[in-house]
């Protein structure tokens, strides 16, 4: 409760101080606050973390998982006579493919007869264009 501090002032000039109760609180009233539930604080202190972690999961890590994958799938398909270009920019047509490596042929040595062939990793294939039969 709050105590309300009046001033009398009677007919012979004397003042007089009187308190009053009163039933209302005030929003001074250190009485009057509320409980905060913990655990909501906690929640509500946690929840902007989350939702940056969750939108970094859908803009970067995932369409970059997908990018790999099909990658992968592109690098698994590849034949021989298909057109490829690796990592480091040699352009070429695949003409032999074992386990780990790829045998790429990349031009003429002098005569038509002679072939530059170049054996690289499957890892080291950036992109691969499919012949056409």
């Amino acid at each position: 409760m709050a105590n309300i501090l009046e001033t009398v002032v009677f007919a012979d000039g004397e003042t007089a101080n009187t308190q009053q109760a009163t039933g209302t609180h005030t929003a001074a009233d250190p009485n009057a606050t509320q409980q905060v539930n913990p655990v909501m604080s906690t929640i509500v202190s946690i929840l902007p973390l989350v939702l940056i972690i969750v939108l970094l999961y859908f803009m970067m890590m995932r369409p970059q998982r997908k990018k790999e994958k099909e990658t992968k799938a592109m690098i698994n398909a590849m034949k021989v006579g298909d057109k490829v270009v690796t990592i480091g920019g040699i352009c070429g047509k695949v003409a032999k493919i074992k386990d780990e490596y790829v045998f790429i042929e990349t031009g003429n040595i002098g005569t038509p007869d002679q072939k530059s062939v170049v054996k690289m990793e499957r890892d080291a294939i950036r992109t691969v264009e499919t012949a056409k039969n």
